[in-house]
């Protein structure tokens, strides 16, 4: 618990506490319990304090803490004299928003069916989830456009040479590294559904502005700028699903999201098709395709600022007891909801965790692949000997095959709850899609084809890893430090993955597809190794329930199906009137699951494979 000075209030977050981030490892934070009030005036005495709004009240912890009850005749005299306490338990600085919300409902009638909880998740589904669904579909709609366009002349148009085409594909990626400790801050700090409403708003206005980009100079600028408004909606997406959802239903609703990536190249080649067509004295073709995109994006974010809840506590769609059933049925999580405060000790813990880095290298490895293949696909289809038309069109399979694996590769992690051997088992199919782009002659157009569809088996890689990192990750600032690691990885993949492949390699590309091989074996190795690391953790994690007394072996309930749940049991936010057959629910005060905990600190948490 932190202890501020004097009369001021406590600096644990904020731009105060960026200005003191490198002084932070001179000056720990400190940590006390207080054996009785202290006697000095109220003015000039250091208080233990939690803000509620305007108020600021006495902090009474929940262990190693003093009670009313407990206080000597003297201390209670003096807290007559100085301070008001209240009965009402007040969770301290660090409780998620969440546990201050179902404090302030405690009164109120707190049990409720498995029915209403299918009810409530229903309504999530149909107003949170089509609005990812449309902002994921966006973002990779207009950053792809550039591979649409450059089978369209776009390097002779804009007058590109060399590497430039390949530096266009990745300054978007770089810029989206650049902005992910920005993106993290702000995710904690201010309202999700406004910052994603945002961000397409200002990432389709800057993809209708660069269709006035007539060289390498401009088009590079705004293709930074439209990747550092592009930088907030994967982190965004994955908060959102961390915020909305129970773990068992998270890897589906990540999946569907990222399945955007694969209905992206099927749309867009379609639109590509229809506007490649269109023959103007005064504008190219690519310039055209970008104005389109880019005006359909910011019409889209008008829907997502008007519809996007910021949190299930401000669901203004939900009725207050929906919202209550809505943020119970996350406690099993134990990864809390939103706190919106930054914490440096969980910034540091990110970045000594040794499955942060093993998640890092895994999607570092997958983004240097797909980062090339995205740029340059349509190029080396065309390459096979199709024409302009003819590539587009075969593209189209490409996304659809994308589609089904993503969503098949997120039903198996889900079934068999194994997400490391599925991306590992996923993994051999572009690996043996590359080879046969090697090694095959290019009058075989019909089997380079099938090759470049393995390849297509990538995009099922990725969401895997996204839920899987979220799923595993607890504590509020945690969790967003540990996607903008993550997004950090993809970024700086994507960054190296097109300027490993060059124009001049034309047609075999050879030095970026053996590349690329190398980067879906070593993906497959990692991703196999991590299950072990994670039961180490759970090993040790059972040891210290223990050692605490309590019992060693959890059931996780956040990953049980629907159909292992009791359909006819009511859950208990409050532990006391337990419903028959049903064991007792922990009170906020005992529960870890909703204070603003890592999941290094919470013993209770379980990892999953």
């Amino acid at each position: 618990m932190q202890l501020s000075r004097g009369c001021g209030r406590d600096g644990d977050g904020g731009w105060r506490g960026l200005l003191l981030f490198p002084f932070s490892w001179i000056i720990p934070s400190i940590h006390l319990h207080l054996p009785a009030l202290s006697c000095c005036p109220s003015a000039a005495r250091p208080r233990l304090s939690v803000e509620h709004g305007e108020n600021e009240q006495l902090l009474i912890p929940k262990t190693g803490a003093i009670t009313y009850a407990a206080m000597s005749a003297d201390s209670k005299k003096v807290a007559a004299d100085h301070e008001e306490i209240t009965p009402t338990p007040v969770y301290n600085s660090t409780a998620d928003k969440a546990t201050e919300f179902l404090a302030s409902h405690r009164d109120a009638d707190t049990s409720f069916t498995y029915e209403e909880e299918m009810a409530v998740l229903r309504r999530i589904d149909f107003r949170v989830l089509p609005l990812l669904l449309g902002a994921y579909f966006f973002q990779q709609l207009d950053k792809s456009s550039l591979s649409y366009v450059s089978i369209f002349g776009i390097s002779e148009d804009a007058h590109l040479v060399g590497k430039q085409y390949s530096w266009l594909g990745s300054i978007l990626y770089l810029a989206q590294l650049v902005m992910q400790p920005l993106a993290a801050f702000i995710l904690v700090k201010l309202p999700t559904g406004k910052v994603i409403g945002s961000a397409i708003l200002l990432w389709g206005a800057s993809l209708a502005i660069m269709s006035a980009c007539n060289d390498f100079p401009s088009l590079l600028g705004m293709r930074f700028v439209l990747g550092s408004f592009e930088a907030m909606i994967a982190p965004c997406c994955v908060a959102v699903t961390q915020m909305w959802w129970r773990r068992s239903e998270q890897t589906m609703r990540t999946v569907y999201w990222n399945a955007m990536n694969g209905v992206t190249a099927v749309v867009g080649s379609l639109f590509t098709y229809g506007l490649g067509h269109i023959q103007s004295d005064h504008m190219y073709r690519y310039q055209i395709i970008f104005l389109f995109c880019g005006l359909l994006t910011v019409v889209y974010a008008v829907f997502v600022l008007a519809l996007m809840p910021d949190s299930p506590m401000e669901a203004k769609y939900l009725a207050e007891r929906e919202k209550v059933i809505a943020v119970e049925r996350l406690r099993a999580n134990q990864m809390g909801v939103a706190s919106r405060k930054w914490r440096w000790d969980h910034v540091w813990e990110t970045m000594i965790d040794l499955k942060t880095w093993c998640w890092f290298i895994a999607v570092v490895a997958i983004s240097i692949a797909s980062g090339g293949i995205s740029t340059f696909g349509s190029l080396i289809v065309k390459s096979f000997g199709y024409s302009n038309f003819e590539t587009i069109l075969f593209n189209i399979p490409f996304g659809a095959i994308q589609v089904i694996v993503i969503i098949g590769s997120g039903w198996l992690a889900t079934r068999f709850q194994s997400k490391g051997l599925v991306i590992a088992g996923v993994s051999v199919f572009p690996t043996v899609g590359t080879i046969i782009m090697l090694t095959v002659p290019r009058e075989q157009k019909g089997v380079l084809l099938f090759g470049y569809y393995l390849v297509s088996c990538l995009a099922g890689i990725t969401p895997l890893i996204y839920a899987w990192q979220a799923q595993n990750t607890g504590g509020d600032t945690k969790k967003k430090c540990t996607s903008g690691m993550v997004f950090v990885g993809m970024c700086t993949g994507n960054v190296i993955g097109p300027l490993l492949y060059s124009t001049d390699q034309a047609p075999l590309y050879r030095a970026g597809l053996i590349a690329d091989l190398i980067m879906f074996v070593t993906v497959g190795v990692v991703a196999a190794t991590i299950p072990f690391y994670l039961m180490f953790l759970n090993r040790q994690h059972a040891k210290r329930r223990e050692a605490l007394g309590k019992n060693a072996q959890l059931v996780d309930e956040s990953m049980l199906a629907k159909h292992q749940l009791d359909t006819s049991k009511a859950v208990e936010l409050e532990g006391g009137h337990e419903a028959s057959g049903s064991r007792p629910q922990r009170t906020l005060e005992e529960d870890n699951a909703l204070h603003d905990m890592t999941d290094v600190k919470n013993e209770d948490f379980i990892y999953v494979y």
